[in-house]
């Protein structure tokens, strides 16, 4: 039996991903550095006026969006930690794919990003550190005392990268 030689250089297909490799990356070491720097600077439950819409706070957050699950017994941390790995495998195949399709794979890369930053705060810390807090009183109806929910920048990825894949799936029904 003979069998090919497997090619020492990447393949086209791996070289397509790189780059989106490379952001999702960026999008973990900037979440990571905001929320080392706020643990640095706040303790927990502290905040600081920054205008009167926006404040810095660190809150921390064992459950998923909107706090989901923030009071089970524990068990959603690790469960929350293995669907981010499951999804970030599912991110990794879809890149994979589709890595020359720019605005899908960017918004597949920016999920991948904010997923793998939240996974490393689940594993380390046992919970998600938040820090962004916006107020208004047109919040109020929904949020109570006007305050949406806080948020980090791996939520803020994790955002643009649904809203971008919405904005893709559009723009390709409109071309069909």
């Amino acid at each position: 039996m003979s069998s090919k030689p497997r090619s020492s250089s990447p393949s086209r297909t791996d070289a397509r991903l790189l780059p989106w490799l490379a952001l999702a990356f960026l999008i973990i070491v900037l979440d990571q550095i905001t929320k080392i720097l706020i643990v640095q600077r706040f303790q927990l439950g502290d905040g600081q006026v920054i205008t009167s819409f926006f404040n810095l706070v660190r809150v921390h957050n064992t459950g998923a969006a909107f706090s989901f699950l923030a009071q089970a017994s524990g068990w959603q941390r690790w469960f929350f930690i293995g669907l981010g790995f499951a999804a970030s495998a599912m991110f990794i195949w879809m890149l994979r794919s589709h890595a020359g399709q720019r605005l899908f794979a960017f918004s597949v890369a920016m999920l991948l990003g904010g997923a793998l930053g939240n996974v490393i705060d689940r594993a380390w810390h046992g919970h998600v550190i938040d820090f962004l807090q916006f107020h208004g009183d047109f919040l109020a109806p929904m949020f109570p005392g006007g305050y949406f929910p806080s948020f980090n920048l791996a939520d803020c990825a994790l955002t643009a990268g649904a809203v971008g894949l919405i904005l893709d799936e559009l723009l390709r029904v409109r071309r069909s």
